[in-house]
């Protein structure tokens, strides 16, 4: 990487329009936790269906008056961490080693993929992300190899849970952070990321099903993991455990939306 395209990936991050725009791409994640919270407690409870992941958060936005426009914020919020991500990939400012730039583009994959999803739905054209894990799941399975492949992609799955809950249980999030935001914030951030690794687990395990018995059906993404839960013995005080844990994950976005390294 020469040294002219990282003084530009530096002075494209530190533009004001990009800060600003990514802290609204923080905003927004909050508000799509939050709304998988909602879903998810009534799953937990039968109090309504609805898919319990950002396919149904979004359409969930999607169904009120001010749709379009909160639609086409996330979209612009998505697309702006994006594109920070990819700078921050670049440049290696919060994190030089190869890992962290690896981990900055990863990032800017999954916002730029959740941008896409927004203006879908926006256009009236988005699918089901359970839909999608069982086409792509079916889609590897068919290749030579696929069991391999799902098993593969179970151990990613598995290995990123656990590193939610060692970023959870070690605080290792404050590091991103300008400021100490204060302890109250700090529990919230550990509760949210501690559940997020619990559901991560759960879909690792419902793609390591899915490769055992070579049936794409067993995979699933976020909303069959939280109904898996749902299910288990005393399931609904589970899922509404894991569903607290993502309003809290939510308001952890609000905090890095404040005070975010940017």
């Amino acid at each position: 990487m020469t040294n002219s395209a990282k003084q530009t990936a530096s002075k494209v991050g530190d533009h004001a329009v990009v800060e600003t725009g990514a802290r609204l791409g923080f905003v927004v994640s909050g508000v799509i936790h939050l709304l998988i919270a909602w879903i998810a407690l009534k799953v937990a409870w039968g109090l309504g269906g609805g898919s319990a992941d950002k396919s149904g958060a979004l359409q969930t936005v999607a169904s009120g008056s001010t749709g379009p426009f909160l639609l086409w914020l996330a979209v612009i919020g998505f697309v702006f961490l994006a594109l920070w991500q990819l700078t921050e990939a670049v440049v290696g400012r919060h994190g030089a080693e190869a890992s962290d730039r690896a981990k900055a583009v990863g990032k800017a994959v999954l916002y730029a993929f959740f941008a896409y999803s927004a203006f879908s739905v926006s256009k009236g054209a988005g699918t089901s992300d359970e839909q999608k894990t069982d086409e792509a799941t079916a889609g590897l399975l068919s290749n030579p190899g696929g069991r391999i492949l799902v098993g593969l992609v179970a151990v990613a799955i598995l290995a990123t849970a656990g590193y939610h809950l060692w970023k959870g249980w070690t605080k290792g999030f404050v590091e991103e952070l300008e400021r100490h935001p204060g302890s109250w914030a700090v529990r919230t951030g550990q509760v949210g990321y501690v559940a997020k690794g619990v559901a991560l687990a759960v879909v690792g395990i419902l793609f390591a099903s899915a490769a055992v018995s070579s049936r794409a059906a067993e995979a699933g993404g976020l909303d069959a993991a939280l109904k898996t839960l749902r299910d288990q013995p005393f399931g609904p005080f589970l899922l509404t455990v894991v569903a607290l844990g993502f309003a809290a994950a939510g308001a952890w976005s609000f905090v890095k939306a404040r005070h975010a390294k940017l």
